[in-house]
This record gives structure tokens, sequence and C-alpha cells, in this order.
């Protein structure tokens, strides 16, 4: 089977890319010195589609809210025993995830990763639902949802989500509501399974102490071929305006927590991995730990070691995120609009703009030394469309400060934002 060999024209690495005959496509970073291998089965289903058809529907269909990561938690069990049990005997350590765009099971070990990977693929093909076994779920991840309400930190980020998106479901928990997992039952896993976990939907990713002509091997051997669906998803069109411009939640916390989100327009494929990176680059600049602003919240007690920033980007949805505990989110807030106020007539200091970049560079080049952070970094990359792993370190090397000076505006605009507190 042909290769497509995928290689970073700064540092030259490179890794393998197989279009299997089954459907799936299957990434292999093969890290020679390295004694560690990681390895995630993916699919592109989250908890945001929850709208979806096949070229076998005539129209579009709505499932409840969470069932992603609902057959998350039942697909480690089957008929015969539970995966876990399998992988303590190959000494691998197993986990899995559902994000809002993707779910992903995955494994990690420094020896006997051939077998692990068997099993990967074994249980992730192997659905075993009933009526019993999804009752039983329903209460334990009824529980989950409730202990997550409970939790300020979630319900700060999710109220802020709920302002700034009007129809999307990324406004919407991961795991779904109590109301809406009782609405699961086997027959709807079985549909959801088999539309989303069909393997042209799918991709392995394996990278570390690892050889392409034996993972290759072992996918010939458990991968079940399958036709091509034609799956599409869908979206309500969502309105750049918000919600709601702020939201407030009462619980008992020490000190106010509080997230401040700037919606953005989402960007196509082509333009998710600037995005990303001015973005990245933008919340360092204006409020990262070196920066005069964070000085002067830090100094006037309005802001703690607890203030962070993250991108927020998925399948239609795209934010920047600030937040933290604070006395006074809404000065916080003020200054925070200012600062970008003031960056977007001045300009940047083109000395603080490259320290940022080459840290941001230098940190890339340290994760291709990371075993694990190569396979995400590969299945992020093919997540957000089928991208090379190395588009980011490409991209960034091509980012000016006249880039972002031009990009603020957009990236970081007060209309399209909104504050969310939760205090005692």
């Amino acid at each position: 089977m042909q290769a497509e060999v995928i290689t970073n024209k700064i540092t030259n690495d490179s890794y393998k890319k197989f279009h299997h005959p089954s459907g799936l496509d299957v990434l292999v970073w093969e890290m020679p010195g390295f004694s560690t291998t990681s390895a995630l089965f993916a699919t592109k289903y989250g908890s945001i589609n929850t709208r979806f058809k096949t070229a076998a529907d005539e129209d579009f269909v709505d499932v409840p809210d969470g069932i992603a990561h609902f057959l998350e938690h039942k697909l480690f069990e089957n008929e015969d025993c539970d995966a876990f049990e399998l992988y303590a005997k190959t000494g691998a350590s197993a986990n899995a995830y559902t994000t809002f765009d993707h779910t992903a099971y995955l494994f990690d070990c420094s020896e006997n990763y051939v077998e692990s990977l068997k099993i990967l693929l074994e249980f992730v093909q192997k659905p075993y639902f009933t009526k019993a076994t999804v009752d039983k779920e329903q209460g334990i991840i009824g529980q989950e949802i409730k202990m997550c309400e409970d939790s300020p930190q979630r319900q700060v980020l999710f109220n802020l989500l709920k302002c700034l998106y009007t129809k999307h479901p990324v406004r919407i928990d991961i795991a779904g509501t109590v109301e809406s997992i009782a609405k699961i039952d086997a027959e709807l896993l079985y549909r959801c399974y088999r539309t989303f976990y069909n393997l042209h939907n799918m991709v392995l990713v394996i990278a570390g102490n690892c050889n392409a002509e034996e993972v290759m091997a072992v996918c010939d051997e458990k991968l079940i071929p399958c036709e091509n669906i034609g799956l599409e998803t869908a979206f309500p069109e969502e309105p750049m305006e918000l919600s709601q411009k702020y939201i407030e939640e009462i619980m008992p916390v020490g000190t106010t927590l509080f997230n401040i989100g700037f919606k953005v327009s989402s960007p196509g494929k082509e333009d998710i991995v600037k995005a990303e990176l001015e973005s990245s680059i933008l919340l360092q600049l204006i409020m990262g730990s070196g920066s005069p602003l964070y000085k002067e919240l830090f100094d006037e007690g309005l802001i703690n070691s607890q203030f962070s920033s993250e991108v927020f980007f998925g399948d239609g949805f795209f934010a920047n995120i600030v937040g933290g505990e604070s006395k006074d989110p809404e000065r916080v807030q003020k200054k925070i609009y200012a600062e970008i106020e003031r960056y977007k007539k001045e300009g940047f200091d083109e000395e603080k703009f490259k320290i940022i970049k080459n840290n941001m560079y230098g940190l890339m080049i340290k994760n291709f030394e990371n075993v694990e952070s190569c396979a995400n970094g590969m299945l992020a990359a093919y997540i957000a469309g089928d991208l090379s792993a190395y588009a980011p370190i490409e991209e960034l090397a091509k980012i000016t400060v006249e880039d972002i000076k031009k990009d603020i505006g957009t990236l970081f605009n007060s209309e399209y934002s909104a504050l969310s507190v939760v205090k005692a």
C-alpha cells in the first residue's frame, strides 16, 4: 500500500499517511530512538453533531444532545468483557474522550503496542448495547451531568457559550442534559454508531516506537471494510449577534469567577491555522503574563495567578476566551477592552512580537520530541480539515506584526464580546 509522506519543510521531520482499502485514513509517525507509543482511533463525531443525514436518508435527522458522549462510555463494554481488562494484559494505559467535534479512543504504552493496537481496533468496531446496559448508563451519566452542574468552573464557561452562541449546539454541554439522555435507547445508539463510526469518517493516528508496516498489517487484519454512506452534518445558521452580553450565576464560591469571550466568525479550513496562531499571539501580547496590562491588573488585585486564556474553536465556532478569579470582573473587562482599542490605534512592538513568536516556535519544536504531542498534533490537524500536523509551524513562520495589527479588529471585537460571572 503506497504511503503519502508528509514532510515538515522547516525541520525535515515526516510522517506517513495511508488510505486503507477499508475506508480508514491511517497516520503513522515513526520516531526512532523513542521507547513509548501513543495511538488514537477517532471519529469526527462530537457533541455538536446532533443533526445529520446519509445518502439513504430523505431528510436530516435530529438526535438528543449528549449521545456522542453516551456512545463513548458504552463502547468500552462488549458481550465478553471490558476493554480495560484486555489492556491490563498488555500493560497499556487506555482512555477515551468526547469533545465538541470528535471522539477519540487512545492508549499509551512502552511495550506490546501491536497487541494493544489490535485491542483498540477490535473493541471500537464491536458495539454492544442492550436496554439494560443503556438504562444503567443513563443513571451513571445522569450523575456525571449533575456533578458538572455543580462545578463553578464548568458553569462559568458554558454560561459564556450560551451568551456567545444563539443557535450553534456548542452552547450545549458535551454530556447533554438529564432530560436529553433519557431519550436515548439502544436502537438510537446503534443508528448513530453506524452513521458516525463508519471508517470513512474516522482516522487512526499512531506515533513513537512503531513501524508503519506492522501498523498496516494490524489494520489489514482487524479493520472491517465498509461503504461510504455519504454522511452530511448540518448546523443552524449562526448569526454574529450575541444571545446576550452578560450572564451571572450564584454558586458557593470563595472568589468570583469570570470568563470573557470574543466571538469570531468561524474561519474556513484554509484560514483556521492562521486565525488560531494570530489569536494566541494577540492574547499574549495584550494580556499575557509579560504584558503591561497583566501587571496592572495583578498589582491592583483584580486578577491572580488563575488568570488564563485560550483559543476555542471547532466545526462552525471560534472564540477567544480569557478568565480567572476577580473581585471586580466588570472592571477587568473594561480594562481589557481599553487595551485592545489602544493596540488597534498604536500597533505592536516588533521586538515583543518576535519574542512571543520565537517562544511559540520553540514550544512547537519541543513538542516534536514528545510522542503524545506528535500523535495529538496529527489528530488535531486531521479533524480541523485533513491538514498537515506541520501546518502550524509553517504558518507561524509567515505571520508578521502587520498581520496581527490588521486582524486584531476581527479577532477581538468588543461588540461581539460577553461576560460570564459566577459568584457567591
